[in-house]
């Protein structure tokens, strides 16, 4: 609920900080006096066209700003919006929205302080108010919302979510089965693709340490008459020695008889004997190996050429699928699956074309079922609006839910009797819902939307808003000049529907009239004048009590004398009675 509005130089406001009742608020004041600036300052804050005629003559900006409490269902709604654009209130339920219009052209948003884009102001403001007597705020004039008002009238969201759920798992088999038929000779490509890529990578044969064993390879082959000179000569000198010089082996030999000698004169040296056995079997087993890689050195060009020939088939194939062996054989394992994939699409067409038929039919059923529970909650919608229509001197006046299906080939399978008919159908479910009516006797029913705005569109707003009360969540509903083209009579009753909206339909209401019998209803009462104050008109707002407000009521009724007083008196006793009822 907008529980604090402030405006500073914006039009012939000055310096404006109004805090407003929660109930039933009242506007009156004389032509002129600036009710209507109020009303394009709150629609301006809430994201309106922004028009910089509206500043104040002299003033270079003009500052609207609006703290609203939220509802614990308002929270839950918007939160998730602040906190995805990082706009959270240190109060869990204020919310604070200002607008700032400058004199360049350029206006400036806020939500708690933050700057935001007006999309984004118009994204969060838009559940806080309706205002009636603008098309751009007024909820009732969009078709779209008369099926989840008729909805939650008839507590219905439950059951059409459990269809939303299946028209979703609908649109995701659809989704999957269009994009196979329409890539079917994409697809086919693919497929001859893959299959070439897996043949390649599987003729290979790879193994996972390849690569190295063949680097190595490489280098034993283009080096095998250099290895075979090394380790042949390394093996003489271990055994054979030459050029009249002893091998390492003879040596060790003479170190060996030397260590046994020195060992009968000094028995501490026995403790290396060990050490003297381990340098000759090591020698022994360094010159095995010397010979036997020796031998093993291969000197054939043709395996040398083999080698190669298998690293530059890696080569291709790193370039290709991956930057190692371990990339490639997974690259392969991907393309086999998707291989596998492909080659059981027809098999995949065949059962999600069966899953899309099932679907209908639960699709069907479950819509029938809502649409039947929507048909009588729409009986028992327009029966309580003509009522409320007839209080407020529309006696003849026809309203109708509207429920409408749409053939088509594609849609849901709907059973009635023996007839099978296939239906249009969104998450919303079969229906079409629109809201008609015919004010006067002959004339044919015709859309909501197209009722002229007067007196008749400001008392048929209200009948819908009292119906509707609890299946309108908008917190602030605002009226203005409600009163068009109606008397003292009729003001009375709408004056007591207002009220009612507010202390019944949790609702905060805010409503400018001429109507005292409207005004004597109000739970906060405000005055609006304008002043000249040097040379500067100046639109003030101040609250009403007790004698104050009768004074008003006997103004708005005509001139102040005795009689309009009492009349006044009479009814706000009138609206007090009511009220303790």
């Amino acid at each position: 609920m907008l529980v604090e509005l402030k405006i500073t130089d914006f039009a012939t406001i000055e310096e404006l900080s109004l805090s407003l009742n929660p109930s039933f608020n009242v506007l009156t004041g004389e032509t002129g006096a600036g009710k209507s600036i109020i009303l394009d300052a709150v629609m301006m804050l809430l994201g309106g066209r922004a028009d910089a005629g509206f500043i104040r003559g002299g003033s270079e900006r003009a500052y609207l700003e609006g703290t609203f409490t939220l509802s614990y269902k308002l929270q839950t709604s918007l939160n998730p919006i602040l906190d995805r654009e990082g706009l959270e209130s240190d109060v869990p339920d204020i919310l604070v929205l200002s607008r700032e219009l400058r004199s360049s052209g350029r206006n400036i948003c806020r939500v708690n302080g933050r700057t935001v884009s007006l999309n984004q102001l118009l994204e969060i403001a838009r559940p806080l108010v309706d205002i009636h007597g603008q098309n751009e705020h007024l909820s009732l004039l969009q078709v779209r919302q008369h099926q989840r008002l008729l909805d939650r009238y008839g507590e219905l969201d439950s059951q059409r979510e459990v269809l939303a759920t299946k028209v979703r798992e609908l649109h995701q088999i659809r989704q999957e089965l269009h994009h196979l038929l329409e890539n079917e000779q994409f697809l086919a490509r693919r497929l001859d693709q893959l299959s070439f890529q897996v043949k390649e990578i599987a003729s290979a044969n790879l193994q996972m340490e390849e690569e190295q064993e063949l680097a190595l390879d490489r280098i034993r082959l283009a080096n095998a008459e250099q290895l075979n000179q090394l380790t042949g000569k390394a093996y003489r000198l271990l055994v054979e020695g030459g050029d009249n010089e002893p091998s390492i082996n003879d040596l060790l030999g003479q170190v060996s008889r030397l260590f046994s000698q020195l060992t009968k004169l000094d028995y501490t040296i026995a403790e290396k004997t060990e050490l003297m056995d381990n340098l000759n079997y090591q020698v022994e087993e360094l010159a095995e190996f010397m010979r036997n890689y020796n031998e093993a050195i291969d000197f054939s060009p043709n395996r040398l050429q083999e080698v190669e020939e298998r690293i530059h088939l890696i080569f291709n194939l790193k370039r290709k699928y991956g930057n190692s062996i371990a990339e490639i054989l997974e690259f392969a394992e991907k393309a086999n699956l998707e291989l596998e994939n492909i080659s059981h699409s027809e098999e995949r067409i065949i059962e999600l074309r069966q899953i899309d038929e099932r679907l209908r039919h639960e699709i069907g059923r479950l819509g029938l079922a809502l649409s039947k529970e929507r048909q009588r909650a729409g009986q028992d919608l327009a029966q309580g609006i003509v009522n409320h229509l007839a209080d407020l001197g529309m006696e003849h006046t026809q309203f109708v839910v509207d429920v409408q299906w749409k053939d088509d080939t594609m849609g849901a399978y709907v059973t009635e009797g023996l007839a099978v008919k296939t239906v249009a159908f969104d998450e919303r479910g079969l229906d079409r819902i629109e809201f008609l009516i015919s004010p006067n006797p002959g004339e044919p029913l015709k859309p909501l939307a197209k009722i002229a705005s007067g007196g008749e569109t400001s008392r048929l707003m209200l009948a819908l808003k009292t119906v509707l009360a609890s299946a309108d969540d908008t917190p602030t509903l605002i009226f203005d000049e409600i009163d068009q083209g109606i008397g003292g009579r009729i003001g009375s009753v709408v004056g007591r529907k207002l009220w009612q909206l507010s202390d019944q339909g949790n609702h905060q209401v805010l409503c400018v009239t001429h109507l005292p019998q409207i005004a004597g209803y109000a739970d906060a009462h405000y005055h609006v004048s304008k002043q000249i104050i040097g040379e500067r008109t100046h639109t003030t707002v101040r609250i009403l009590r007790n004698d104050e407000q009768v004074k008003e009521l006997a103004y708005m009724l005509g001139t102040l004398s005795d009689n309009t007083l009492a009349s006044a008196r009479e009814i706000l006793s009138e609206a007090a009675g009511v009220k303790v009822q």
